[in-house]
């Protein structure tokens, strides 16, 4: 390992640590009781917000509880209940089209394996990775997200703008029984402090690890007052 990379292995972990002490009870936003709830929640977030995919999915599980319902379902009363999340049509489709192919393959489960997860349509790596993550406990990869992404630059520990590439180089950075948590709780501090336009780097606990803060926004710590004799 060059000593590049192992500095940078070592200022991840420091801010995993830290990520850990801010948000100690992080975990899925999202609202479901089963795997394939999951799994349509998650095909639902994409390019929208949780807390709107959560009031959207209570009447579209209390019609469509199971991969069974939703592979049989009329595809324009999917498409009327996940309206406002935003590419309905499509998310409509994949989801059906998702829970026909478990059923017919998978006998109504969730597949566990990461190989198979990204055959259902809709499913790109970061989808599977927080099923895999959240609904059986397998740390298959690192789920990058919008905020993983835009923080996991921001902090210096990739340079890549490819997902699949991010995900790569966090892999050689974090411990596997890490991989979530570390996802999880950037999310929240993407959402809390870090934000895309206006990041609060004044009460950043990552100031002095992060490599793009606005020293502008940082007051340095008051200088002592010495009194001569």
């Amino acid at each position: 390992m060059s000593r590049k990379l192992a500095a940078k292995k070592h200022r991840a972990l420091e801010i995993l640590v830290r990520l850990k002490r801010l948000y100690p009870d992080a975990t899925c936003s999202l609202n479901y009781e089963t795997p394939v709830q999951l799994l349509v929640a998650t095909i639902l977030s994409a390019q929208c917000t949780d807390e709107r995919v959560n009031m959207v999915t209570p009447e579209l599980f209390r019609r469509f509880p199971d991969a069974a319902a939703l592979a049989s379902a009329e595809l324009s009363e999917i498409e009327t209940l996940v309206r406002s999340t935003g590419f309905y049509r499509n998310k409509a489709k994949n989801i059906q089209a998702a829970c026909r192919m478990i059923v017919t393959e998978y006998g109504g489960e969730v597949p566990k394996l990461m190989e198979e997860l990204l055959k259902l349509p809709g499913v790109a790596r970061k989808t599977a990775n927080v099923v895999l993550a959240h609904a059986y406990g397998i740390n298959a990869g690192v789920t990058v997200d919008t905020h993983v992404k835009r923080l996991s630059n921001r902090l210096g520990l990739t340079e890549h703008d490819d997902p699949v590439r991010i995900e790569r180089d966090l892999i050689e950075l974090l411990p596997q029984p890490d991989w979530e948590n570390w996802s999880i709780r950037l999310i929240y501090h993407g959402r809390a402090v870090c934000m895309a336009r206006n990041p609060a780097c004044e009460r950043c606990l990552l100031a002095d690890l992060c490599p793009s803060v606005n020293m502008a926004k940082v007051t340095p710590p008051p200088t002592p007052v010495v009194t001569l004799p």
